[in-house]
């Protein structure tokens, strides 16, 4: 740890920090004008590089190298205007939630375009012609390239700088920021302004991407990396505000750096290694930053809605028909190991099925009647898994024991982590519930001694009653039955009408009298035990459990579920579980590009039914409904 260590690794923050504010920059930029968390983002950035890298080779290293960075960046830009005009436009009248999921749909087409384009091997580019060499600094040497990315970020902040407050463009895009409606009753067009801010947004990534080819090989994993590092520096910096982005750049770039340096230090007897810390520092940054202050570093306070939430019919208890109908479907998925005896795989397939609509089921319950945007409920399934595994090999407990007290351990995370998360709102909230289980991630990912570390725990199967995997499946079909009705009682009592009350309107629910807080932190423990229950069954059906299970992906998928079904039923998630599922696993075993294929079925269901599958069909049995009346009433005159 000498002192020239030190300024190299800071030197080597500044310039991982510009990389860093240039896809942070077009992120704050798309979400401040347009309010669409564009998950496509990273893509964009991973297309820069694949881009400049063929470029680089057409037009030759020596003398094309800076005209392909160029024209890598604006040929992203050019891609992201065509997406915004083909696809998201159609998008922007639906809730926004839906706009994320076709967002994320488009990683999945683009990811297996790049793979189909370029293959899976990593690309590495030449050394950039003119900054190949290095300078010494302090005895030590350091990349000219380097250097040069040290001043890249502050002329790219000076040059949006001066075209936001310089230019009548920029001045509409400021004022689209605060308000987009204001705006358009003015006279601007709306639309091409969306465009064109998509269009910048995605050139600055798509430079981002481009620039980083002399420093690290293009993969296909860049993408959903360089997203959570990105939202992780819009949300620190402040929604929409682009020094508050440069600002968290900084922060977050630097800190890594000093971690890096520290290496690996014993405090009061106690090893600490601060490299590893470098897996999980930009959401320990984050979480501290938004407990702190949570419209972020430069950010703006959100004044509280005064106005009503969407309108939707009040929840009703189910008619008997409904009940009808849910029983025969109940007594049909008891039956079906009969109906696939021949078929062992069937038989998992529809436990990881129900699994899965016990974890949509839980996040759906703080999303939907709740309002609270989860990006990281994965935290309480893996808390819940590993809990399971846990006791069974640590304490010795038995199978049956350990699977009703895992929920509990996941219901104590979700006590923890939902104290912080209420006190905030919006995406601010949603980006918070992802820094603690990410930092859940890193926690599980590092401790080899206790949880396995990467390689996770293995052996963890039920009781000898339940080796029968149909014998299992019963089990769970009981256990995730129970759960899903116990969820829909508690949403149809008075609780869950003032979790409503509360998401539609807080000041109006506060001043009834409504404990908003601490409703919401009830309802996240509530959560929390359900999607713990999930964890546990999905260890034991599978008889191991890794890291995998509380990843950023995990979340994702969960988000997807509840979307796809529709957040605003509550049959919805477990409709969209089944079917993200299903097809997940029948398209992926069918095709190698399955996830350009899964991408495309989502974008399509998502163009189709904006409301969900669930929401559609029951739009559709109310128009129907509402015709057999009429009818009626016709005959009735004649």
């Amino acid at each position: 740890m000498s002192f020239s260590g030190f300024i190299v690794q800071l030197l080597n923050g500044l310039a991982g920090a510009s990389s860093l504010f240039l896809v942070a920059a077009g992120l704050s930029l798309i979400f401040g004008v347009t309010r669409i968390v564009n998950f496509a983002h990273g893509s964009f950035f991973m297309v820069g590089i694949y881009l400049a890298y063929t470029l680089v080779e057409h037009l030759g290293g020596s003398l094309g190298f800076w005209p392909a960075v160029l024209l890598a960046a604006l040929a992203v830009g050019v891609f992201g205007a065509l997406v915004e005009i083909v696809l998201l436009r159609r998008l922007y009248k639906a809730p926004e939630l839906f706009q994320l999921l076709a967002t994320f749909a488009l990683v999945l087409v683009i990811k297996d375009i790049v793979l189909y384009l370029w293959g899976p091997d990593e690309l590495l580019g030449p050394r950039a012609p003119g900054l190949a060499g290095s300078v010494e600094i302090l005895g030590r040497q350091f990349p000219s390239y380097d250097l040069f990315l040290i001043v890249v970020g502050p002329v790219v902040l000076g040059l949006l700088w001066l075209l936001l407050t310089r230019t009548r463009w920029g001045t509409l895009v400021r004022a689209a920021t605060q308000d987009r409606e204001m705006v358009s009753a003015l006279g601007v067009n709306q639309a091409w302004l969306f465009t064109a801010v998509f269009a910048l947004g995605a050139t600055l990534a798509g430079l981002g991407g481009a620039l980083q080819l002399p420093r690290e090989p293009a993969t296909l994993e860049m993408d959903l990396h360089t997203i959570g590092s990105a939202f992780v520096v819009v949300v620190v910096g402040g929604l929409g505000s682009i020094p508050g982005a440069f600002a968290a750049a900084l922060l977050i770039a630097e800190i890594r750096a000093i971690c890096i340096w520290l290496g690996v230090v014993e405090v009061f007897g106690v090893t600490i290694s601060f490299s590893k810390l470098t897996l999980v520092t930009d959401f320990l940054v984050m979480a501290i930053v938004l407990v702190w202050r949570p419209w972020g570093l430069l950010g703006r306070t959100q004044p509280p809605n005064r106005q009503a939430g969407m309108h939707e019919e009040p929840l009703r208890k189910s008619s008997r028909l409904y009940v009808g109908a849910a029983a025969v479907f109940g007594l049909t998925l008891a039956a079906m190991p009969f109906f696939t005896a021949n078929s062992p795989y069937t038989t998992v397939l529809m436990i990881d099925l129900l699994i899965a609509a016990l974890f949509a089921a839980s996040l759906h319950f703080i999303m939907g009647p709740a309002g609270m945007h989860s990006f990281g409920h994965a935290a309480y399934f893996g808390l819940g898994a590993y809990g399971a595994a846990l006791l069974v090999r640590a304490l010795g407990m038995p199978m049956e024991l350990a699977l009703l007290v895992a929920p509990v351990v996941a219901a104590a995370g979700a006590f923890v982590f939902g104290w912080f998360a209420v006190r905030l709102s919006g995406v601010y909230l949603a980006m918070l519930t992802l820094a603690f289980a990410q930092i859940t991630w890193a926690v599980t990912y590092q401790w080899d001694s206790f949880t396995g570390g990467s390689n996770g725990l293995t052996g963890v199967w039920p009781s000898a009653w339940l080796a029968d995997k149909r014998t299992y499946y019963w089990l769970t079909l009981v256990l995730v039955l129970a759960a899903v009705v116990w969820l829909r009682r508690v949403l149809l009592s008075p609780f869950g009408y003032a979790l409503r009350a509360a998401r539609d309107s807080v000041l109006r629910a506060d001043a009834i009298g409504v404990d908003v807080k601490r409703m919401q932190w009830t309802a996240f423990v509530i959560a929390g035990a359900a999607a713990g229950l999930a964890g546990s069954l999905y260890a034991f059906s599978k008889g191991s459990i890794s890291p995998e299970s509380l990843n950023v992906s995990k979340s994702v998928d969960g988000l997807v579920m509840v979307l796809l079904g529709g957040i605003q039923t509550l049959a919805g998630p477990v409709v969209g579980a089944v079917t993200f599922t299903w097809l997940h696993d029948t398209v992926a075993r069918n095709t190698d590009y399955w996830r350009a294929m899964l991408g495309g079925i989502i974008l399509l269901l998502v163009l189709l039914f904006p409301q969900g599958i669930a929401g559609f069909a029951r739009e559709l049995g109310d128009k129907l409904r509402r015709k057999v009346p009429r009818a009626e009433n016709t005959e009735a005159r004649s």
